[in-house]
């Protein structure tokens, strides 16, 4: 069983690496470009935030991703 933290982490990975594929090297030029706070998308790139569906789905949708192939590839 994956503990909380854990997915966290795991989840921020995947976001980090869905915004580097679409071309933004860092947080803050993504984070900047579709109006989300810096800090706030930086805390969830780490894992180091209580990140909310609502937010997983906003981001997932500027990658074009639905939340049910992000979370297919979840390992």
């Amino acid at each position: 069983m994956i503990i909380e933290q854990e997915l966290l982490t795991l989840i921020g990975v995947k976001l980090t690496e869905l915004r580097q594929k679409n071309g933004y090297s860092s947080y803050e030029d993504f984070a900047l470009s579709n109006e989300l706070s810096r800090m706030h998308y930086w805390r969830i790139e780490k894992g180091k935030t209580n990140l909310t569906i609502r937010s997983l789905i906003r981001i997932l949708n500027i990658h074009n991703v639905t939340i049910q192939e992000f979370l297919k590839n979840l390992d």
